[in-house]
């Protein structure tokens, strides 16, 4: 299973709509499950398509903190290859026989190529809501403890304060202020018990 996560404004529901749009049409058919913050989208053959092998593909779309996550499942594409098996053997019988199977043949790649659409189809409905890969300006900020002012991810000390982020923070005595190391009980400074 492939898996992107998009940040920005865009709902499960917007890239829900988008590939129902392109998908459900032709031989193809789309429907839609779920509520707001979760849905499924299934794309799959049309039963008894008059061209082409059967398939089908589940399209996960979750909604998150910033945006969405959007998980593609497995194709299943037992049914084109079986197509393609049979248009590749009556080639073998008679190479004329391929023009009687074109409308085959042009269904089976287009199926096989199905996971890379729909991903076009998400890609193009993402960037028309604003919504990309990169984190937002809000999730690439972390919060200084001491003083609440928000700085880059990646630095090492606040820019406000001066104070160091991240979840290991220097430890001092509380009754000298001296810096203790990891394991000491008695400050080096004062001598008293911390």
């Amino acid at each position: 299973m492939e898996r992107r996560v998009y940040h920005g404004n865009i709902d499960p529901e917007d890239i829900a709509r988008a590939l129902i749009a392109e998908f459900h049409r032709g031989n193809l058919r789309a429907q839609a499950l779920g509520d707001g913050e979760n849905m499924v989208v299934q794309i799959a053959t049309r039963p008894g398509a008059t061209a082409g092998g059967q398939t089908a593909l589940t399209v996960n779309i979750q909604k998150t903190g910033d945006g969405v996550m959007v998980q593609i499942g497995k194709q299943a594409w037992l049914g084109v290859a079986a197509s393609l098996g049979v248009t590749a053997l009556a080639a073998l019988r008679n190479p004329f026989s391929l023009l009687g199977r074109l409308d085959d043949l042009a269904q089976d790649i287009e199926s096989l190529q199905l996971s890379e659409k729909v991903w076009q189809v998400i890609d193009q409905s993402a960037r028309a809501a604003g919504a990309s890969h990169q984190l937002s300006e809000r999730l690439a900020r972390t919060t200084c403890e001491y003083c609440g002012v928000a700085n880059p991810v990646g630095e090492a000390t606040c820019l406000a304060c001066g104070a160091p982020l991240g979840d290991v923070q220097p430890r001092t005595c509380p009754h000298c202020g001296f810096l203790l190391l990891r394991g000491e009980t008695t400050c080096p400074n004062c001598g008293k018990e911390v």
